[in-house]
């Protein structure tokens, strides 16, 4: 299972590069934060979750969205939307950055989270009662970021952890549903690519500059290897 950490205050990027800081937008251009931190593989250096600090309006100040649930806003330059609202992520379970430090928590929070994409979706497009039925592109796997993500380290999509989707979920993002009418599964893959120009960059810088960025930790260098479940102390450093 693939060891996933933050950057907290650690610089890899100029900082105009830097998507932490940007803003955040919701379904009709509602502010919904800013992104605080990113939660990355440490073997592959790939961004999985970006940190949402809310500024307040949050009872647990901050909350998670996956990677790939991301686009470049189309209102704000350097910004960045996702197709949720504040009472859907009202409804998430409270975020914990120290639930990353025990697989066991965040194996359990993940499957927590990944349930309300699921069972609690937006069920049609914003201001209209009309499903949309998936394009050929819109199919699972034909979407750029879907086709990139199942070529490199997969997450949820791609088998490394359970879960299971539809041809509908696919078009999620387009038509502004989490989950469309009439389907009860949601495949969050948890990898990105093309978002924009800002995204890719720093992503790219990430990858670049991996292990100086996952230099302290324990898990990483081999102290904690035996925490991996089935890979040994030799296959992590040789990842690292």
């Amino acid at each position: 299972m693939s060891h996933y950490g933050t950057l907290r205050e650690q610089r890899i990027s100029e900082a105009a590069e830097d998507i932490r800081g940007a803003k955040l937008y919701g379904l009709n251009d509602e502010k919904l934060g800013k992104i605080d931190d990113v939660i990355f593989d440490h073997s592959t250096g790939l961004i999985r979750y970006v940190v949402v600090d809310t500024g307040g309006w949050l009872s647990s100040k901050k909350f998670i969205v996956p990677a790939d649930r991301l686009r470049a806003s189309t209102e704000h330059k350097d910004d960045f939307a996702v197709d949720l609202n504040k009472k859907q992520i009202e409804d998430f379970p409270p975020y914990k950055e120290s639930d990353l430090e025990s697989e066991g928590k965040w194996t359990d929070y993940e499957g927590r989270y990944r349930s309300k994409w699921e069972t609690n979706p937006v069920m049609h497009r914003a201001e209209t009662d009309r499903n949309v039925t998936p394009t050929t592109g819109q199919m699972p796997g034909n979407s750029p970021s879907e086709r990139v993500a199942n070529q490199g380290a997969g997450g949820w999509a791609a088998g490394s952890r359970s879960g299971t989707g539809s041809a509908a979920e696919a078009a999620a993002r387009s038509t502004g549903r989490i989950v469309p009418a009439g389907t009860d599964s949601v495949v969050i893959s948890n990898s990105a690519a093309g978002i924009g120009g800002r995204w890719d960059t720093f992503q790219a810088r990430l990858r670049e500059r991996r292990k100086e960025a996952v230099a302290g930790c324990s898990t990483c260098t081999g102290q904690s290897a035996t925490k991996r479940g089935s890979e040994s102390a030799g296959t992590l450093k040789k990842a690292v």
